[in-house]
């Protein structure tokens, strides 16, 4: 199978206990409000149903996940605009960031600065984004010829081997039917979420490894990015 960047997994990853616990419930309850203006019963809702399950995995506490729901239906709360800006880091590595905010004019110079302060810098629309393509993404973390098999007869596109498990790709539109049909098998799904996944990649030399982590990782800490994705190899 086609290998998937690292960056997307093994370099991107940070476990909940290293994170910013009120940053991280921030940005999924953000996603969720978002999710929520299709309907709020995940049972019709997809994407409703994949965010809340990304909430109960970091411990979201069930308070905040009404609150976000309720947010759908308050006609006092701020209107939550999703935005993606494209972008070129160190080496000309190409960025794709998603964001959800009720301020463009302060989260566009954020990521803007952001970029600039980390050997970065804002991309005109179109021009990162063709290196990617939008797909489900989801981890497993059996590995072995079994389990990709099963993957790949439960409607995945692509498969491939990580130090964490299993990295499948989906259509957009099968990601939820894929996840139930892999869980149904009794594999153990770890994350799936929809992501911009590179067509391409840029190799990055070891010695500017670091310099692109930091961006990506200055990129996430920002409260009204939701995800970052590279093209980095």
């Amino acid at each position: 199978m086609s290998g998937h960047s690292k960056w997307a997994t093994t370099k991107r990853q940070k476990a909940v206990v290293d994170a910013k616990r009120g940053a991280l419930f921030t940005k999924i309850a953000n996603q969720i409000a978002i999710a929520a203006r299709s309907g709020t019963d995940p049972n019709m809702n997809p994407s409703l149903a994949m965010m809340l399950e990304k909430a109960r995995q970091a411990n979201m506490p069930k308070v905040n996940i009404e609150r976000a729901i309720a947010r759908v239906a308050d006609k006092s709360a701020a209107a939550l605009i999703e935005e993606t800006y494209e972008g070129y880091g160190p080496g000309g590595v190409g960025i794709i960031i998603e964001v959800a905010t009720d301020n463009k004019n302060r989260t566009m110079p954020e990521v803007r600065n952001t970029l600039s302060k980390n050997g970065g810098r804002m991309a005109d629309p179109g021009s990162v984004m063709f290196q990617f393509a939008r797909k489900g993404w989801i981890m497993i973390s059996e590995k072995g010829e079994d389990a990709m098999m099963t993957a790949l007869d439960s409607g995945a596109e692509d498969v491939d081997e990580t130090d964490e498990g299993l990295e499948i790709l989906t259509a957009p539109s099968d990601l939820m039917k894929v996840r139930a049909a892999l869980i149904d098998a009794g594999l153990t799904v770890t994350d799936a979420e929809l992501k911009y996944v590179p067509t391409t990649t840029i190799a990055v030399a070891e010695a500017g490894e670091e310099k692109v982590e930091k961006l990506l990782d200055a990129l996430d800490d920002l409260d009204d990015v939701t995800a970052v994705h590279t093209n980095a190899a």
